[in-house]
């Protein structure tokens, strides 16, 4: 399966505050928030939804086609990283603004505010994604994941247009979209992915009910942090899938673990995998991203990995994720 993967490509620099936002925010204040935390530390990494997930599918020695607008900068480093870790980057259109950047600041409690810059990122609009399609020999199945509001329209109708699989992907883009947007992102999806959160705004914002939700889509993947993830399919029982609990229970850096978990479940797609052990090994891949700092910042064994996947659900299921993966 020939995988696109349409998503924001950024420079993450990533903070760390010693308390907890909860004990500095004062509910009757709500109105006049103003607030400033110092943080310990600073930490500059190479980001984006979509390159975070194309870095980790290649990890899994699934090689995705990464589409997304990008500065000039993008050619002094950071094009070299992902083709060096098996990403295709020929679908990376470059602009004449600077490239995007977030920053995130992660308190005690692994709460998180975050702010994005688009720059580039506004311009992903530009890529066409027939075009992308037509120059690499075709798609089978295309992620559209948070980028540019109108880059995220073009090529959910684009995937539409051409047949191309939709696996949905608004997350960090709902706070900005209207509901009628989302309805456009979301509506016919044969996939669609989000966390328990996001999946009430979605709720709220469009006007569905979670069954209405659930009815406009062929599947949807919910993550749930600590607790897992669940997958609905129509007239089919919804499969609950435990986490995998990070060695000696810590969590580093929550940042990119949602990102990893979808380079693992569409990995799987890649390799033929059923929808059950695609949840797995995403949940997997999310706990390694879990454990390091930067959302690329983990590197995936085949050993580590089968590890992994046998103490939270057997070593059949492990066996038989790892041993379909083109791992070196």
């Amino acid at each position: 399966m020939r995988i696109a993967v349409s998503g924001s490509i950024a420079d993450d620099y990533l903070l760390t505050f010693p308390g907890r936002f909860a004990d500095m925010i004062l509910p009757e204040q709500l109105e006049r928030l103003s607030l400033s935390f110092l943080a310990d530390d600073l930490t500059h990494h190479r980001g984006g939804i979509g390159a975070n997930i194309s870095y980790g599918m290649g990890q899994l020695g699934v090689r995705p086609l990464l589409v997304g607008a990008v500065g000039e900068d993008f050619d002094t480093g950071y094009r070299q990283w992902l083709e060096r870790h098996g990403v295709d980057c020929s679908g990376v259109h470059i602009s004449e603004k600077a490239t995007a950047r977030f920053l995130c600041t992660t308190d005690a409690a692994q709460s998180q505010i975050a702010t994005f810059y688009a720059g580039a990122m506004s311009d992903s609009h530009e890529i066409s994604l027939a075009d992308v399609a037509s120059r690499n020999g075709g798609i089978d199945l295309v992620m559209v994941s948070p980028a540019g509001p109108e880059g995220m329209l073009r090529h959910t109708r684009e995937a539409h247009e051409l047949g191309i699989d939709l696996f949905a992907d608004p997350s960090q883009q709902l706070a900005r979209m209207g509901g009628e947007e989302i309805r456009e992102l979301v509506e016919g999806a044969a996939y669609m992915v989000c966390n328990d959160y996001e999946r009430g705004l979605i709720a709220s914002k469009t006007g569905w009910t979670d069954e209405e939700l659930a009815d406009r889509v062929g599947v949807l993947v919910t993550t749930h942090g600590a607790k897992g993830a669940t997958i609905e399919r129509s007239g089919e029982p919804t499969s609950s899938l435990p986490a995998v609990a990070p060695a000696d229970g810590v969590a580093l850096e929550p940042t990119g673990a949602g990102d990893a978990y979808r380079a693992g479940f569409l990995s799987g797609m890649a390799v033929g995998l059923d929808l059950d052990r695609c949840g797995q090994l995403g949940c997997a891949v999310a706990t390694m991203a879990l454990e390091t700092s930067g959302p690329q910042g983990y590197a995936v064994a085949p050993e580590g990995l089968r590890d992994r996947l046998a103490v939270t659900y057997g070593p059949d299921d492990a066996e038989a994720v790892v041993s379909a993966l083109p791992l070196a």
